[in-house]
């Protein structure tokens, strides 16, 4: 499982540390990714695998279908941890999600998203005020 919040930050050459607790995870390889609300996503190679099965099998004739297919796969790309156990994050990705220096990587069980400090820290803040909100929706849904 990948779980957990931590600061990292973005060296000169667009590379990042991985946590030490999501290498053994990644050490086979990962895949980066445009995620979604400007965050990037990092998939080990055998859930990039469910996912792009998934996403192949989406309706090519539906213009929405087609459009988060780009968005997933036309930006994705190989990544291998390092021997410090970092990745280099490619500028189009870098630049999509905004990242700056310091990032947020958020560990979400099956994916890592990778954020920038300061768009986090504004999502966290409304995500925590709506809090109630989406706790009732997600009721609504069964969970």
């Amino acid at each position: 499982m990948l779980l957990g919040e931590y600061k990292h930050n973005l060296d000169i050459k667009g590379r990042m540390a991985i946590p030490v607790k999501f290498r053994e995870k990644l050490k086979t390889g990962a895949i980066i990714t445009r995620g979604l609300d400007r965050c990037l996503f990092i998939f080990g190679a055998k859930e990039w695998e469910i996912l792009a099965q998934k996403l192949i099998a989406l309706p090519l004739a539906q213009a929405n279908s087609r459009a988060f297919v780009r968005l997933m796969l036309a930006g994705a790309m190989d990544v291998l941890l390092d021997s410090q156990g970092r990745i280099l994050i490619p500028d189009y990705l870098r630049g999509y999600a905004g990242l700056k220096k310091q990032v947020i990587v958020a560990g979400l069980y099956n994916r890592i998203e990778i954020w920038d400090g300061e768009a986090w820290q504004k999502y966290k803040s409304k995500t925590e005020s709506a809090s109630d909100e989406i706790a009732e929706k997600l009721g609504e849904l069964g969970i």
